[in-house]
């Protein structure tokens, strides 16, 4: 069966200073057919361009006529993959709040993250080793320093 296959990578150069540059990427494939996107932005965090990454990427295949198509999203943020496989149901049951009570972070990026991922009938989050030596996962890096690159 065929399915879409997302490499999504987001980075900061100067993640927790004021001023930064931020970027995400992601490379697409369905079957013989490759989609690459990219882009930055100043003043930013790590996560939200990792969480960027997979919106952006996911608002590229968002269409009915692929609904029941498999997506397999790889990517080497743990605070993705982990928020999308286990935390977010619990966020949701609380009102958007941690099991401390506290704000989720970036409220706005996961909830946007949440109603793509319910345009799919079968969509997994799958980690990777970031840096290592899955082809897919470097071409996403690739496409981030460009786009940080493009900023300078």
């Amino acid at each position: 069966m065929s399915k879409f296959v997302i490499y999504c990578d987001g980075g900061c150069r100067g993640n927790h200073k004021s001023e930064n540059i931020g970027g995400w990427g992601a490379s697409l494939q369905y079957n013989e057919h490759k989609h690459e996107i990219y882009g930055g932005v100043e003043n930013t965090t790590n996560n939200k361009m990792e969480l960027t990454a997979c919106i952006k990427a996911l608002e590229v295949i968002k269409d009915n006529r692929y609904k029941e198509i498999p997506v397999e999203i790889y990517c080497d943020s743990a605070y993705v993959v982990n928020g999308m496989n286990s935390w977010i149901t619990g966020w949701v049951a609380r009102g958007w709040k941690k099991a401390d009570k506290k704000p989720v972070e970036n409220q706005d990026l996961w909830k946007r993250l949440l109603a793509l991922s319910l345009c799919f009938d079968d969509i997994k989050f799958i980690k990777v080793k970031g840096h290592a030596d899955n082809e897919g996962n470097i071409r996403a890096d690739e496409l981030v320093n460009q786009a940080m690159d493009e900023i300078n």
